[in-house]
């Protein structure tokens, strides 16, 4: 909300505000009021309970959420667990990714329709994961023109600038591949490759290594650098997590803010669970910031229905001939222009091949996923969780059908695509 208030096109806005959870949302409608008067904008604020409400001729609409909440999300990193795959984060891909995404997709479509219903030219900006396989589902299943957004891209290019020494106005970049593994094809300081610094600044500079080890890795060996923390990457393929000696070398020390021992992201969704009232006031009762952030949304909002500053940003789309060695249709996440003709993404061309093969895995896994929550497939969940790069390292094909039995089991009242909805 503060992002964007500062764009003058957007000053006068009516800001619809709405959770399932009242107490939350009067805590989060009080915050953007302050907002509203440090920085004397004439914008208005709706706060409801009820999405109709939120959604009913909206021009835009961000998306956040969790279905679920965090006890049946503990069974999607324990069960594993259970089973030898240490996951770290599990909001992705893998089997906690897709699981999440069983639950989360038949809540999307159903706010998609009622956009297509309410505000059927509205833009919707998705913030909630698993990214790519929720974006998959929503751009197939429906006509909501959408986009998902990740601060990974920008995130990482601010770190690499960093560690080069380069101001990061003086940088650009190419990143193309899937959501939290997209790649670096092209990056510059001053119209220079920037490259040969970064891989000096790795190889010569331990602090710097330590700080990403996954990541680094991945680099010195792919030749390439991947956007999103090593903690989330060390999930991502086979390489990382498939032993307690690799684990203890590569995950537990050096990844970055993000932890990469075992369930960090359960560990901080309980405490959130536990806090979330305290941090709520002490950010009431600290100074209002009125500064712009690094998020994408607002400059997405202002190309599209503000003052139309064309805006280029990394986004989650369909591959429509956008990456050639990717599967066509999967979410890729590519260069999109945003501008008062809408969301343009840019054709990318083929990825270097060790790229290509690793991020297809994936694409290909998430596609048989997001057929499988569509169709109530069970069978299909389970190839798809078959072929994940960490749980195939890991299990056995019978160890794989039990483990997704006994997740299909906690998740019972979650998933009623597959006849397990709320009794």
């Amino acid at each position: 909300m503060r992002d964007i208030l500062t764009f003058p096109a957007l000053s006068d806005a009516t800001l619809a505000l709405m959770d399932i959870d009242k107490e939350r949302l009067d805590f989060i409608t009080t915050a953007v009021n302050r907002i509203i008067e440090a920085g004397n904008y004439p914008a208005k604020v709706i706060s409801t309970l009820d999405r109709r409400e939120a959604l009913d001729g909206a021009d835009g609409v961000v998306c956040t959420i969790l279905q679920g909440g965090v006890d049946v999300f503990r069974s999607d990193i324990e069960i594993p667990k259970k089973y030898g795959v240490d996951i770290n984060v599990g909001d992705t891909r893998g089997p906690s990714g897709i699981f999440r995404a069983l639950r989360t997709i038949p809540v999307m479509l159903d706010i998609c329709r009622d956009i297509e219903e309410l505000c059927p030219d509205a833009l919707l900006l998705n913030y909630t994961n698993p990214m790519a396989m929720l974006c998959r589902a929503m751009l197939g299943e429906t006509r909501v023109k959408l986009t998902g957004l990740c601060h990974s891209v920008q995130g990482t290019a601010m770190m690499l600038a960093r560690w080069i020494g380069a101001p990061f106005e003086e940088i650009t970049y190419l990143c193309a591949g899937i959501n939290h593994q997209a790649w670096y094809l092209d990056f510059r300081w001053n119209g220079k490759d920037a490259y040969p610094l970064i891989r000096k600044a790795v190889e010569t500079r331990p602090e710097i290594y330590n700080e990403e080890q996954v990541r680094n890795e991945m680099f010195l060996h792919l030749d390439y650098y991947v956007t999103e923390s090593s903690g989330h990457n060390s999930e991502y393929n086979a390489w990382f997590r498939k032993r307690p000696d690799l684990i203890e070398k590569y995950c537990t020390h050096g990844t970055g803010w993000n932890p990469g021992h075992y369930a960090y992201i359960l560990n901080e969704y309980q405490k959130v669970a536990d806090t979330w009232r305290d941090h709520i006031r002490e950010q009431l009762e600290a100074p209002v910031r009125l500064e712009r952030g690094h998020e994408y949304a607002a400059s997405i909002f202002n190309a599209v229905i503000g003052d139309g500053e064309m805006f280029e940003f990394n986004g989650n789309v369909l591959n429509n001939g956008l990456i050639d060695n990717l599967p066509q249709g999967c979410c890729v996440e590519v260069p999109v222009l945003a501008s008062r003709r809408g969301l343009n993404p840019m054709k990318v061309g083929p990825l270097p091949p060790q790229l290509a093969l690793l991020n297809s895995i994936s694409a290909q896994c998430e596609e048989l996923a997001v057929q499988g929550a569509i169709e109530g497939d069970r069978r299909k969940v389970f190839h798809a969780i078959c072929y994940d790069p960490l749980t195939s390292a890991v299990l056995s094909l019978a160890e794989i059908r039990q483990m997704v039995d006994e997740m299909f089991e906690a998740n019972r009242g979650w998933l009623p695509q597959f006849g397990m909805g709320p009794q």
